[in-house]
């Protein structure tokens, strides 16, 4: 285990071997580090703090804070992170609260850029990126490979869905459905994340029947009910518009429409 002679290391964190900790980073009591980890200059890490395998966590890092909650009330609540992810200068990544099941949950690789703000009870699925300076207030939940723009904000409770895409500059209030491009301001509906699903192999045939339902729920003029049953007719020929249908249905905050 390589930690420079300036980190502070409390006696009751636990460090694979093979951990690299920078100058005066602080690892308090209650953190749990995975092998091939290394932990940048000035990082702070504070338990209760599960961090997985690979993870580069840079300088000034602020990872396992109390929750921003003025209902904390010093409850064990935890901050669990996965493995191979990027976490970069200035981030601040909080605990959960008990109101919010006790945890924050950050999935596999992926890439969180400087100053991202993760609040209490989120939870990121894997290969995601959250560009510069996106902040996510309380029980957000971004799911895999979403990518969100520069300075997206996004409102407490809402949803992200997979393979979406936020602009910079998002301001989002409600649920972001699989595959849809949300624009800046107060978000409307923008098209699919074409670009995003050929370069996950999406073949043009699903590509088209993703479309097609993209119209079906945003250009038809159909009341969402009605849309709803229209994409559960597309879903037997082309199993990604279930997606759609399985979002529209666990929509806690009405869909981006």
């Amino acid at each position: 285990m390589a930690v420079h002679a300036t980190a502070v290391v409390d006696p009751g964190a636990q460090l694979d071997a093979s951990v690299e900790v920078g100058p005066y980073a602080i690892i308090g009591p209650q953190v749990r580090i995975g092998a091939g980890s290394r932990i940048g200059p000035h990082a702070v890490l504070e338990g209760p703090l599960t961090i997985g395998e690979h993870n580069h966590i840079h300088a000034h890092a602020a990872v396992g804070g109390a929750p921003q909650d003025k209902k904390y009330a010093g409850e064990p609540t935890e901050l669990i992170i996965g493995n191979g992810n990027t976490i970069r200068e200035f981030t601040t990544l909080n605990r959960g609260t008990v109101q919010g099941g006790g945890k924050t949950v950050i999935g596999d690789d992926n890439w969180i850029m400087a100053y991202v703000h993760i609040a209490h009870d989120c939870i990121v699925g894997n290969h995601t990126i959250l560009a510069n300076s996106v902040a996510l207030a309380g029980h957000v939940i971004i799911e895999d490979y979403a990518i969100l723009g520069g300075y997206s904000l996004i409102h407490q409770f809402c949803k992200i869905g997979a393979h979406a895409f936020t602009g910079m500059g998002s301001k989002i209030n409600c649920d972001v459905p699989p595959f849809v491009v949300a624009g800046s301001e107060m978000s409307v509906p923008r098209g699919i994340n074409t670009e995003g699903l050929k370069r996950r192999g999406f073949t043009p045939e699903r590509i088209a029947a993703i479309k097609r339902a993209y119209r079906t729920l945003y250009i038809s003029g159909l009341p969402l009910k009605e849309a709803r049953e229209k994409l559960l007719e597309q879903a037997q020929s082309e199993p990604a518009v279930a997606q759609f249908v399985d979002f529209i249905d666990r929509s806690e905050r009405s869909i981006l429409r």
